[in-house]
């Protein structure tokens, strides 16, 4: 390693939002290191597809019709924003028909890969016939998939509420747990992200994420982040902290206690071993129930579970789902035993728009697409390899602190100093928007917007996953 450049992270205005929720964008100078070895350029690996021409408007008119017409709260990645006009499998296309490795899964929501043909046959079909009616009228579709659900799930876990997004079903659960034992106490974990409205923003964890409303009737407990935790990987003993919090800050019953088996925007943080078999007996016997959001890394992401719950031994009282049911199609759910379910006989519940034929018929075709395809098992895989080779850069960078995760939902941390932990914020851009130029697209989160999310469709090759890790090398080997 020799020598050093100073590169300056320039940023838009708009550049600037996505830095107050994804942290620190922009305009300061930082030093990157000059590495001797020449790593050559990689090439995608060929792909047996080119779009039809766009003729729509470009980057640039999208850009200012954004400004002028959306909410300002909107942002976007890169400092040259990029306009994705085209999808075909684990590949994105821009308006000029170039195109790139899709490593981030529109945060990690499409597994079966882009405008999958069965997807896409099962979603016209049900258009033609009909889109919307209501759940006060019949239809099979609803009927079928939430059965086809059902049979993927644990234990007595065989009702199924739909819903359209991971928000809303994460708020409903949350509901169902207080209503079912009379509590009001929920125990979630720091660094946590459960969605933006009144309640999942309470038990969300991260101030970049959440509002000065009233979020009342939360609690936080340590997290048991093996790299940054305070225990490293003792799950046993960030556990205490759930007893600690019953015991000193509840009446000594709760509601319920909720978490993600792998938090997905706090930076890909797999739980630490054995957590929540001990956080699970704490919160049961103080009468709560225990969610398992699985919104990010359910539907076989992780690759040895269908379920991130799973790779910890336990069974959730309610699970709630999102992102990938329906790759892409704005749909959610929560499963629950019949008798928790009761609860909601109390009053009338009612989503307009939750189980429609529409989302209902494309949640069955991506259920059936990852059973057929054995995408769980390429997500094992393939994802064993790429973190295998993301763990030999690791090797190579002093830079990188961490790789970790399961599956195709892998975090790769970036840090100026090993020891300290320091993370290294703009460095992190930099190598995002260099391995854009490359034909990679990756994700970031973690609370100082440090760490790389890789969260591709679960049809991603062993090719695309040597040319990510190859793309990553290059642009490193130039830092």
């Amino acid at each position: 390693m020799q020598g050093f450049i100073t590169k300056r992270v320039l940023s838009s205005t708009n550049s600037l939002r996505s830095h107050r929720c994804f942290s620190q964008l922009a305009q300061k100078q930082t030093s990157f290191s000059v590495h001797d070895n020449d790593i050559p350029i990689p090439k995608l690996p060929p792909f047996d597809y080119s779009p039809p021409p766009y003729t729509g408007p470009s980057a640039d008119q999208i850009l200012a019709k954004r400004k002028q017409y959306l909410s300002p709260s909107l942002f976007h990645f890169f400092s040259k924003p990029l306009n994705v006009v085209d999808g075909k499998m684990q590949y994105l296309f821009d308006e000029n028909g170039r195109r790139y490795l899709d490593g981030f899964g529109g945060i990690a929501t499409v597994c079966c890969g882009h405008c999958h043909p069965d997807v896409v046959d099962a979603i016209v079909k049900q258009v033609n016939r009909i889109q919307h009616s209501t759940v006060l009228y019949l239809n099979h579709a609803i009927a079928d998939f939430a059965e086809a659900l059902a049979s993927k799930m644990p234990g007595n876990l065989k009702v199924v509420f739909f819903t359209n997004s991971g928000t809303e079903a994460n708020e409903l659960a949350l509901m169902i747990a207080r209503l079912y034992t009379g509590c009001q106490d929920i125990i979630s974990l720091r660094n946590a992200y459960h969605g933006n409205a009144a309640g999942t923003m309470g038990a969300t964890a991260q101030s970049l994420w959440k509002f000065n409303v009233i979020q009342s009737g939360v609690h936080h407990a340590l997290n048991p982040d093996p790299y940054r935790g305070v225990f490293g990987s003792d799950g046993e003993m960030y556990a205490k902290d759930v007893q600690d919090i019953i015991d000193f800050g509840t009446s000594g019953h709760v509601a319920g206690f909720i978490s993600e088996a792998i938090q997905g925007v706090g930076g890909i943080i797999e739980l630490a071993p054995d957590y929540l078999p001990a956080a699970y007996k704490s919160i049961k016997k103080a009468g709560g129930l225990c969610i398992a959001d699985e919104v990010q890394a359910g539907f076989g992401r992780t690759g040895s579970h269908f379920w991130g719950f799973e790779a910890q031994g336990v069974v959730p009282d309610i699970v709630t789902m999102a992102k990938g049911i329906g790759n892409g199609i704005p749909l959610g759910a929560v499963v629950t035993t019949p008798e928790i379910a009761e609860v909601l006989t109390r009053r009338c519940y009612f989503n307009t728009f939750g189980g429609n034929p529409l989302c209902t018929a494309a949640g069955l075709a991506v259920l059936r697409v990852i059973e057929k395809e054995n995408l769980q098992e390429n997500a094992l895989v393939v994802g064993s390899h790429l973190k295998k080779r993301l763990a030999e850069l690791k090797d190579k960078y002093e830079i990188i602190g961490d790789v970790r995760g399961k599956g195709l939902m892998l975090g790769v941390e970036l840090v100026t100093d090993r020891q300290q932990k320091t993370p290294a914020k703009a460095e992190t851009l930099h190598v995002m928007e260099q391995m854009k130029e490359l034909g990679v697209l990756i994700g970031k989160g973690g609370f100082y917007g440090n760490v790389f999310r890789i969260t591709p469709p679960l049809c991603f090759t062993k090719e695309d996953a040597d040319f990510l890790v190859d793309a990553m090398d290059h642009t490193m080997s130039k830092m």
